[in-house]
Protein backbone atom coordinates (compact mmCIF):
# COMPACT_ATOMS: atom_id res chain seq x y z
CA UNK A 1 0.00 0.00 0.00
CA UNK A 2 2.85 2.50 1.10
CA UNK A 3 4.35 1.77 -2.29
CA UNK A 4 1.34 2.56 -4.75
CA UNK A 5 1.15 5.82 -2.40
CA UNK A 6 4.43 6.67 -3.30
CA UNK A 7 3.92 5.76 -6.98
CA UNK A 8 1.03 8.30 -7.14
CA UNK A 9 2.66 10.59 -5.54
CA UNK A 10 6.02 10.76 -7.53
CA UNK A 11 4.02 10.62 -10.98
CA UNK A 12 0.69 12.71 -9.57
CA UNK A 13 1.89 15.34 -12.52
CA UNK A 14 2.02 12.48 -15.18
CA UNK A 15 -1.62 10.99 -14.13
CA UNK A 16 -3.31 14.42 -14.04
CA UNK A 17 -2.25 15.05 -17.36
CA UNK A 18 -3.61 11.71 -18.24
CA UNK A 19 -6.87 12.42 -17.10
CA UNK A 20 -6.97 15.92 -18.49
CA UNK A 21 -6.13 14.77 -22.35
CA UNK A 22 -8.46 11.99 -22.14
CA UNK A 23 -11.14 14.95 -21.01
CA UNK A 24 -10.08 16.91 -23.97
CA UNK A 25 -9.92 14.60 -26.44
CA UNK A 26 -13.63 13.54 -25.27
CA UNK A 27 -15.16 16.88 -25.49
CA UNK A 28 -13.26 18.68 -28.55
CA UNK A 29 -14.95 16.07 -30.88
CA UNK A 30 -12.23 16.41 -32.90
CA UNK A 31 -11.57 13.14 -35.27
CA UNK A 32 -9.13 11.07 -33.75
CA UNK A 33 -7.31 11.14 -37.03
CA UNK A 34 -6.69 15.05 -36.95
CA UNK A 35 -5.48 14.99 -33.51
CA UNK A 36 -3.07 12.27 -33.86
CA UNK A 37 -1.69 13.69 -37.09
CA UNK A 38 -0.99 16.79 -35.51
CA UNK A 39 0.40 15.27 -31.96
CA UNK A 40 2.86 13.28 -34.65
CA UNK A 41 3.70 16.33 -36.54
CA UNK A 42 4.36 18.19 -32.77
CA UNK A 43 6.13 14.87 -31.03
CA UNK A 44 8.87 15.42 -34.17
CA UNK A 45 8.80 18.87 -33.93
CA UNK A 46 9.74 19.51 -30.15
CA UNK A 47 11.09 16.21 -29.29
CA UNK A 48 14.54 17.04 -29.70
CA UNK A 49 14.24 20.27 -27.71
CA UNK A 50 13.08 18.89 -25.11
CA UNK A 51 15.93 15.81 -24.78
CA UNK A 52 18.43 18.69 -24.43
CA UNK A 53 17.09 19.56 -21.48
CA UNK A 54 18.34 16.12 -19.68
CA UNK A 55 22.45 16.13 -19.04
CA UNK A 56 21.84 19.48 -16.79
CA UNK A 57 19.21 18.18 -14.72
CA UNK A 58 21.22 14.64 -14.40
CA UNK A 59 24.26 17.35 -13.18
CA UNK A 60 22.70 19.10 -10.51
CA UNK A 61 21.63 22.50 -12.29
CA UNK A 62 18.19 21.92 -12.70
CA UNK A 63 15.70 22.64 -15.29
CA UNK A 64 17.71 25.00 -17.82
CA UNK A 65 15.89 28.15 -19.24
CA UNK A 66 19.05 28.97 -20.59
CA UNK A 67 17.97 27.08 -23.53
CA UNK A 68 16.32 30.24 -24.98
CA UNK A 69 20.22 31.69 -25.65
CA UNK A 70 20.42 28.01 -27.93
CA UNK A 71 17.65 28.73 -29.72
CA UNK A 72 18.21 32.27 -30.60
CA UNK A 73 22.09 31.13 -32.10
CA UNK A 74 19.88 28.78 -34.58
CA UNK A 75 17.95 31.79 -35.47
CA UNK A 76 21.03 33.76 -36.12
CA UNK A 77 22.08 31.35 -38.47
CA UNK A 78 19.12 30.73 -40.01
CA UNK A 79 19.09 34.88 -40.86
CA UNK A 80 22.28 34.34 -41.90
CA UNK A 81 21.46 31.61 -44.14
CA UNK A 82 18.18 32.97 -45.92
CA UNK A 83 20.87 36.07 -46.57
CA UNK A 84 23.08 34.11 -48.56
CA UNK A 85 20.09 32.25 -50.28
CA UNK A 86 21.46 28.55 -49.25
CA UNK A 87 18.15 26.40 -49.77
CA UNK A 88 16.71 23.09 -48.85
CA UNK A 89 18.87 20.61 -47.07
CA UNK A 90 21.86 22.40 -47.54
CA UNK A 91 20.88 25.66 -46.42
CA UNK A 92 19.37 23.18 -43.35
CA UNK A 93 23.44 21.54 -43.12
CA UNK A 94 24.51 25.21 -43.45
CA UNK A 95 22.50 26.39 -40.22
CA UNK A 96 23.82 23.32 -38.28
CA UNK A 97 27.72 24.09 -39.27
CA UNK A 98 26.74 27.92 -38.51
CA UNK A 99 24.66 27.29 -35.24
CA UNK A 100 27.31 24.86 -33.31
CA UNK A 101 30.30 27.28 -32.94
CA UNK A 102 27.81 29.67 -32.04
CA UNK A 103 26.29 27.56 -29.38
CA UNK A 104 28.82 26.29 -27.70
CA UNK A 105 30.45 30.01 -27.75
CA UNK A 106 26.88 30.86 -26.13
CA UNK A 107 26.37 27.68 -23.70
CA UNK A 108 29.91 28.14 -22.54
CA UNK A 109 29.72 31.76 -21.24
CA UNK A 110 26.36 30.76 -19.70
CA UNK A 111 27.77 28.02 -17.79
CA UNK A 112 30.53 29.98 -16.27
CA UNK A 113 27.94 31.89 -14.89
CA UNK A 114 25.59 29.64 -13.76
CA UNK A 115 28.71 28.77 -11.67
CA UNK A 116 29.03 31.85 -10.26
CA UNK A 117 24.92 31.77 -8.87
CA UNK A 118 25.36 28.03 -7.20
CA UNK A 119 22.11 26.99 -5.88
CA UNK A 120 20.25 29.73 -8.08
CA UNK A 121 21.43 27.81 -11.38
CA UNK A 122 17.16 28.24 -12.49
CA UNK A 123 16.46 31.52 -11.68
CA UNK A 124 19.75 32.67 -13.51
CA UNK A 125 19.57 30.82 -16.20
CA UNK A 126 15.90 32.60 -16.69
CA UNK A 127 17.22 36.04 -15.92
CA UNK A 128 19.88 35.11 -18.35
CA UNK A 129 17.25 34.50 -20.79
CA UNK A 130 15.49 37.81 -20.61
CA UNK A 131 19.09 39.71 -20.69
CA UNK A 132 20.27 37.35 -23.72
CA UNK A 133 17.45 38.10 -25.36
CA UNK A 134 17.60 42.27 -25.45
CA UNK A 135 21.41 41.52 -26.43
CA UNK A 136 19.38 39.93 -29.59
CA UNK A 137 17.41 42.52 -30.23
CA UNK A 138 19.59 44.95 -30.11
CA UNK A 139 21.61 43.09 -32.74
CA UNK A 140 18.45 42.63 -35.49
CA UNK A 141 16.26 45.84 -34.50
CA UNK A 142 19.52 48.37 -34.68
CA UNK A 143 22.80 46.94 -35.85
CA UNK A 144 22.10 45.27 -38.59
CA UNK A 145 21.89 47.52 -41.53
CA UNK A 146 23.83 50.53 -39.44
CA UNK A 147 26.99 48.54 -38.21
CA UNK A 148 26.02 45.52 -39.89
CA UNK A 149 25.79 46.18 -43.59
CA UNK A 150 22.66 44.26 -45.29
CA UNK A 151 20.89 45.29 -48.22
CA UNK A 152 18.26 42.31 -48.64
CA UNK A 153 15.05 43.46 -49.38
CA UNK A 154 13.35 39.86 -48.34
CA UNK A 155 14.84 40.02 -44.47
CA UNK A 156 15.34 44.19 -44.03
CA UNK A 157 12.25 46.39 -43.22
CA UNK A 158 11.81 49.16 -45.42
CA UNK A 159 13.62 51.82 -43.14
CA UNK A 160 16.78 49.86 -44.23
CA UNK A 161 17.49 49.41 -40.67
CA UNK A 162 16.39 46.02 -38.73
CA UNK A 163 14.99 42.89 -39.97
CA UNK A 164 11.70 42.17 -40.26
CA UNK A 165 9.31 40.77 -37.43
CA UNK A 166 8.54 37.52 -40.05
CA UNK A 167 10.52 35.70 -42.28
CA UNK A 168 8.87 32.73 -44.71
CA UNK A 169 11.53 30.04 -44.99
CA UNK A 170 9.20 28.46 -47.75
CA UNK A 171 11.91 29.13 -49.88
CA UNK A 172 14.35 28.29 -47.84
CA UNK A 173 14.81 25.26 -45.43
CA UNK A 174 11.14 24.75 -45.10
CA UNK A 175 10.82 20.79 -44.77
CA UNK A 176 14.56 20.39 -45.14
CA UNK A 177 14.94 17.70 -43.23
CA UNK A 178 11.45 16.51 -42.70
CA UNK A 179 10.35 16.10 -46.94
CA UNK A 180 13.79 14.02 -47.31
CA UNK A 181 11.85 10.77 -46.35
CA UNK A 182 8.45 9.72 -44.93
CA UNK A 183 6.22 7.25 -44.92
CA UNK A 184 2.78 5.82 -43.98
CA UNK A 185 2.26 5.37 -40.25
CA UNK A 186 1.56 1.79 -40.04
CA UNK A 187 4.66 1.41 -42.25
CA UNK A 188 7.12 3.01 -39.90
CA UNK A 189 5.80 1.45 -37.31
CA UNK A 190 5.92 -2.05 -38.69
CA UNK A 191 9.78 -1.14 -39.75
CA UNK A 192 10.54 -0.10 -36.34
CA UNK A 193 9.05 -2.88 -34.53
CA UNK A 194 10.84 -5.67 -36.91
CA UNK A 195 13.86 -3.60 -35.76
CA UNK A 196 13.36 -3.75 -32.08
CA UNK A 197 12.45 -7.89 -32.72
CA UNK A 198 15.66 -8.51 -34.19
CA UNK A 199 17.16 -6.64 -31.62
CA UNK A 200 15.87 -8.82 -28.95
CA UNK A 201 16.01 -11.92 -30.90
CA UNK A 202 19.45 -11.29 -30.82
CA UNK A 203 20.32 -10.39 -27.30
CA UNK A 204 18.31 -13.79 -26.63
CA UNK A 205 20.38 -16.17 -28.82
CA UNK A 206 24.19 -14.37 -27.34
CA UNK A 207 23.14 -14.58 -23.59
CA UNK A 208 21.61 -18.56 -24.47
CA UNK A 209 24.70 -19.35 -25.91
CA UNK A 210 26.91 -17.76 -23.18
CA UNK A 211 24.29 -18.53 -19.83
CA UNK A 212 23.69 -22.25 -18.15
CA UNK A 213 20.79 -24.08 -20.55
CA UNK A 214 19.69 -24.98 -17.80
CA UNK A 215 18.11 -21.65 -16.66
CA UNK A 216 17.70 -19.72 -19.89
CA UNK A 217 16.15 -16.19 -19.11
CA UNK A 218 13.22 -15.12 -21.01
CA UNK A 219 12.96 -11.83 -20.17
CA UNK A 220 14.24 -10.49 -23.89
CA UNK A 221 11.56 -12.29 -25.03
CA UNK A 222 8.81 -11.00 -22.91
CA UNK A 223 10.30 -7.48 -24.10
CA UNK A 224 9.68 -8.54 -27.53
CA UNK A 225 6.02 -9.30 -27.33
CA UNK A 226 4.54 -5.67 -27.71
CA UNK A 227 6.39 -5.35 -30.85
CA UNK A 228 5.10 -8.38 -31.94
CA UNK A 229 1.71 -7.15 -31.43
CA UNK A 230 2.71 -4.33 -33.06
CA UNK A 231 3.85 -5.83 -36.65
CA UNK A 232 0.30 -7.66 -36.29
CA UNK A 233 -1.63 -4.22 -36.16
CA UNK A 234 1.00 -2.88 -38.85
CA UNK A 235 0.48 -5.81 -41.32
CA UNK A 236 -3.49 -5.85 -40.46
CA UNK A 237 -3.00 -2.01 -41.38
CA UNK A 238 -1.69 -1.97 -43.94
CA UNK A 239 -3.01 -5.20 -46.04
CA UNK A 240 -6.39 -5.24 -44.55
CA UNK A 241 -7.99 -1.98 -46.28
CA UNK A 242 -10.83 -3.68 -47.18
CA UNK A 243 -11.69 -5.69 -44.25
CA UNK A 244 -11.57 -3.23 -42.08
CA UNK A 245 -13.69 -0.21 -44.15
CA UNK A 246 -16.29 -2.72 -44.17
CA UNK A 247 -16.17 -4.11 -40.55
CA UNK A 248 -19.48 -3.06 -38.46
CA UNK A 249 -17.16 -1.76 -35.49
CA UNK A 250 -16.95 1.81 -36.35
CA UNK A 251 -13.04 1.62 -34.17
CA UNK A 252 -11.78 -0.47 -36.78
CA UNK A 253 -12.56 1.82 -39.90
CA UNK A 254 -10.24 4.48 -38.48
CA UNK A 255 -6.96 2.53 -38.70
CA UNK A 256 -6.95 2.37 -42.34
CA UNK A 257 -7.97 5.91 -42.43
CA UNK A 258 -4.67 6.43 -39.65
CA UNK A 259 -2.00 5.08 -42.56
CA UNK A 260 -2.64 8.16 -44.08
CA UNK A 261 -0.21 10.20 -41.48
CA UNK A 262 3.15 10.65 -43.17
CA UNK A 263 5.94 10.42 -40.60
CA UNK A 264 9.15 11.71 -41.50
CA UNK A 265 11.57 9.40 -40.98
CA UNK A 266 15.15 11.19 -41.40
CA UNK A 267 13.72 13.84 -38.58
CA UNK A 268 13.06 10.66 -36.10
CA UNK A 269 16.03 8.90 -36.54
CA UNK A 270 17.77 12.35 -35.88
CA UNK A 271 15.76 12.17 -32.35
CA UNK A 272 16.94 8.65 -31.97
CA UNK A 273 20.37 9.34 -32.27
CA UNK A 274 19.92 12.17 -29.75
CA UNK A 275 18.73 9.27 -27.42
CA UNK A 276 21.41 7.03 -28.29
CA UNK A 277 23.84 9.95 -27.72
CA UNK A 278 22.11 11.01 -24.14
CA UNK A 279 22.33 6.96 -22.86
CA UNK A 280 25.84 6.62 -24.27
CA UNK A 281 27.05 9.58 -22.74
CA UNK A 282 26.13 8.60 -19.18
CA UNK A 283 27.64 5.48 -19.52
CA UNK A 284 30.97 6.94 -20.10
CA UNK A 285 33.07 8.79 -17.55
CA UNK A 286 32.10 12.38 -18.49
CA UNK A 287 28.30 10.73 -18.07
CA UNK A 288 29.36 9.46 -14.54
CA UNK A 289 30.72 12.77 -13.28
CA UNK A 290 27.72 14.18 -13.98
CA UNK A 291 25.57 12.12 -12.10
CA UNK A 292 28.79 12.88 -9.36
CA UNK A 293 27.90 16.07 -9.40
CA UNK A 294 24.40 16.19 -9.17
CA UNK A 295 24.22 14.19 -6.53
CA UNK A 296 26.70 15.89 -3.94
CA UNK A 297 29.08 18.59 -5.51
CA UNK A 298 31.26 18.69 -2.62
CA UNK A 299 31.83 15.05 -2.41
CA UNK A 300 32.39 15.23 -5.98
CA UNK A 301 35.08 17.52 -5.65
CA UNK A 302 37.10 15.34 -2.88
CA UNK A 303 37.06 12.70 -5.27
CA UNK A 304 39.27 14.49 -7.64
CA UNK A 305 36.39 15.88 -10.25
CA UNK A 306 36.28 19.58 -11.59
CA UNK A 307 33.15 20.21 -10.79
CA UNK A 308 32.81 23.85 -12.30
CA UNK A 309 34.11 22.48 -15.67
CA UNK A 310 31.56 19.65 -15.73
CA UNK A 311 28.94 22.10 -14.76
CA UNK A 312 29.99 24.10 -18.16
CA UNK A 313 30.10 20.91 -20.08
CA UNK A 314 26.87 19.82 -19.03
CA UNK A 315 25.54 23.70 -20.22
CA UNK A 316 27.12 23.92 -23.08
CA UNK A 317 25.96 20.20 -24.30
CA UNK A 318 22.41 21.79 -23.63
CA UNK A 319 22.66 24.90 -25.45
CA UNK A 320 24.30 22.94 -27.96
CA UNK A 321 20.84 20.60 -28.61
CA UNK A 322 18.88 23.57 -27.90
CA UNK A 323 19.89 25.60 -30.84
CA UNK A 324 19.98 22.12 -33.32
CA UNK A 325 16.00 21.65 -31.95
CA UNK A 326 15.15 25.07 -32.92
CA UNK A 327 16.77 24.73 -36.00
CA UNK A 328 14.10 21.31 -36.14
CA UNK A 329 11.21 23.29 -35.12
CA UNK A 330 11.68 26.13 -37.14
CA UNK A 331 12.18 23.97 -40.83
CA UNK A 332 8.89 22.28 -39.70
CA UNK A 333 7.13 25.54 -39.05
CA UNK A 334 8.39 26.99 -42.15
CA UNK A 335 7.61 30.65 -40.62
CA UNK A 336 10.66 32.83 -38.61
CA UNK A 337 9.15 34.84 -36.06
CA UNK A 338 12.39 37.04 -35.44
CA UNK A 339 12.15 38.52 -31.74
CA UNK A 340 9.22 35.80 -31.14
CA UNK A 341 9.97 32.31 -31.81
CA UNK A 342 12.48 31.35 -29.31
CA UNK A 343 10.65 33.08 -26.20
CA UNK A 344 8.73 30.60 -25.05
CA UNK A 345 10.99 27.88 -26.27
CA UNK A 346 12.20 27.22 -22.69
CA UNK A 347 9.01 27.19 -20.51
CA UNK A 348 7.20 24.73 -23.36
CA UNK A 349 9.97 22.15 -23.01
CA UNK A 350 10.30 22.31 -19.72
CA UNK A 351 6.72 21.76 -19.10
CA UNK A 352 6.55 19.29 -21.20
CA UNK A 353 9.61 17.13 -19.60
CA UNK A 354 7.74 17.61 -15.75
CA UNK A 355 4.31 16.63 -17.09
CA UNK A 356 6.54 13.12 -18.50
CA UNK A 357 7.61 12.94 -14.46
CA UNK A 358 10.40 14.62 -14.19
CA UNK A 359 11.66 16.40 -11.47
CA UNK A 360 14.28 19.47 -11.40
CA UNK A 361 16.71 16.51 -9.93
CA UNK A 362 15.95 13.16 -12.30
CA UNK A 363 14.67 13.37 -15.76
CA UNK A 364 15.39 10.48 -18.76
CA UNK A 365 14.33 9.94 -22.46
CA UNK A 366 10.81 8.10 -21.47
CA UNK A 367 9.63 10.92 -19.53
CA UNK A 368 10.65 13.34 -21.72
CA UNK A 369 9.08 11.70 -24.58
CA UNK A 370 5.92 11.50 -22.41
CA UNK A 371 5.68 14.95 -21.74
CA UNK A 372 6.25 16.05 -25.09
CA UNK A 373 3.13 13.82 -26.27
CA UNK A 374 0.81 14.47 -23.13
CA UNK A 375 1.83 18.05 -23.52
CA UNK A 376 1.24 18.88 -27.05
CA UNK A 377 -2.10 16.27 -27.00
CA UNK A 378 -3.65 19.44 -24.45
CA UNK A 379 -2.45 21.92 -27.23
CA UNK A 380 -4.07 19.92 -29.81
CA UNK A 381 -8.00 19.29 -27.91
CA UNK A 382 -8.05 22.23 -25.38
CA UNK A 383 -8.75 25.12 -28.12
CA UNK A 384 -11.87 23.33 -29.59
CA UNK A 385 -12.67 21.69 -25.80
CA UNK A 386 -12.94 25.40 -24.49
CA UNK A 387 -15.31 26.32 -27.27
CA UNK A 388 -17.64 23.13 -27.21
CA UNK A 389 -17.69 23.55 -22.93
CA UNK A 390 -17.51 27.32 -22.56
CA UNK A 391 -18.39 28.96 -26.37
CA UNK A 392 -14.96 29.71 -26.71
CA UNK A 393 -12.10 28.88 -28.45
CA UNK A 394 -9.84 31.49 -26.80
CA UNK A 395 -10.60 29.93 -23.17
CA UNK A 396 -8.39 26.92 -24.55
CA UNK A 397 -5.80 29.27 -25.27
CA UNK A 398 -5.56 30.83 -22.11
CA UNK A 399 -5.64 27.46 -20.77
CA UNK A 400 -2.72 26.29 -22.62
CA UNK A 401 -0.45 28.96 -21.48
CA UNK A 402 -1.68 28.32 -17.85
CA UNK A 403 -0.80 24.58 -17.86
CA UNK A 404 2.70 25.25 -19.07
CA UNK A 405 3.21 27.77 -15.85
CA UNK A 406 1.08 26.30 -13.47
CA UNK A 407 3.33 22.41 -14.17
CA UNK A 408 6.28 24.39 -13.20
CA UNK A 409 4.98 26.10 -10.60
CA UNK A 410 3.32 22.61 -9.29
CA UNK A 411 6.65 20.68 -9.85
CA UNK A 412 8.99 23.23 -8.21
CA UNK A 413 6.46 23.67 -5.33
CA UNK A 414 6.57 18.87 -4.91
CA UNK A 415 10.50 19.32 -5.10
CA UNK A 416 10.74 21.83 -2.66
CA UNK A 417 7.62 19.84 -0.66
CA UNK A 418 9.98 16.22 -1.36
CA UNK A 419 13.07 17.54 0.23
CA UNK A 420 11.57 18.65 3.32
CA UNK A 421 10.02 15.47 4.21
CA UNK A 422 13.31 13.50 3.46
CA UNK A 423 14.61 16.19 5.77
CA UNK A 424 12.60 15.31 8.05
CA UNK A 425 13.02 11.48 7.81
CA UNK A 426 16.70 11.75 7.64
CA UNK A 427 16.63 13.47 11.48
CA UNK A 428 14.90 10.58 12.75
Amino acid sequence: MDKLKKILFDNMVTILFVILCLIGIKFSNQPMVYILNELVERIVRNSFIVLSLIIPVLAGMGLNFGIVIGAMAAQIAIIAVTHFKITGIYGFLMSVVLTIPISILFGYLTGKLLNKTKGQEMIASMILGFFANGLYQLLFLFLVGTLIPMNNPVLVLSGGVGIKNTIDLSEGIKYALDGILKVPLFNFTLYVSILFMTYYIFKFIKERKSDNKDSINYKHLYKMTPYLILVLISLVAIYGKGLLSNSSIRSLKIIPMLNMINVPVVTVLVILILCIFNMFILNTKLGQDFKAVGQDMHIAKVSGINVDKIRVIAITISTLLAGIGQLIFLQNIGTLNTYGSHEQVGMFAIAALLIGGASVSKATIGQAIVGTILFHTLFIVSPQAGKNLLGSAQIGEYFRVFVAYGVIGLSLGLHAFKKQIQSKSDLK
